[in-house]
């Protein structure tokens, strides 16, 4: 019986992983997570692991291997939360576990609102936002939506990492 991949914290020390990560994914999955064409990833991926007060999340599979990651970057009294999860692990609840746990990240920092911009018509954060267990509220503006929760709201939802792998950030 396969393991299910395990939620860790990352940082600058990550990039060569993180990017492998993203050298897998289609040109489809890492527009729905950019929403524009991106560069190789080697040119913002250092800034985005370093960006000060932000939390980073991988979901690493059985060999230790990043298949997903996660993000929250502050901005003022809300962070902003970005998902993406290589192809090959879309659909297996990766996405709704990561944002759980950022939810709780974001929660135990103080931060009152947890946001994520979202093209219209993105069926699988549609679903991952369909699984959250708190009300998502939600404001579309030119192709783009804005989703977002309270994060008062979490409290009361249980994180999935473990409490030893839960802590992070800068």
């Amino acid at each position: 019986m396969p393991r299910e991949p395990r939620i860790t914290c990352i940082g600058p020390g990550d990039l060569a992983p993180t990017v492998a990560m993203h050298r897998r994914c289609s040109s489809h999955t890492l527009w729905s997570r950019y929403h524009r064409a991106m560069a190789d990833p080697e040119t913002y991926l250092p800034a985005l692991l370093a960006r000060p007060g932000s939390v980073h999340l991988a979901a690493r599979d059985t060999t230790g291997r990043i298949v997903a990651v996660g993000h929250l970057m502050p901005d003022h009294s809300a962070v902003e939360a970005a998902l993406l999860v290589e192809d090959s692990w879309q659909g297996r609840g990766l996405g709704t576990r990561l944002l759980r746990d950022l939810g709780h990240h974001a929660l135990g920092a103080g931060w009152a609102t947890l946001y994520g911009l979202v093209l219209s018509g993105d069926e699988r954060m549609d679903a991952i936002l369909r699984h959250a267990p708190v009300p998502v509220h939600r404001r579309e503006e030119g192709g783009t939506v804005t989703a977002w929760v309270e994060t008062r709201d979490l409290a009361a939802v249980p994180p999935a990492a473990s409490p030893k792998k839960s802590r992070c950030g800068t």
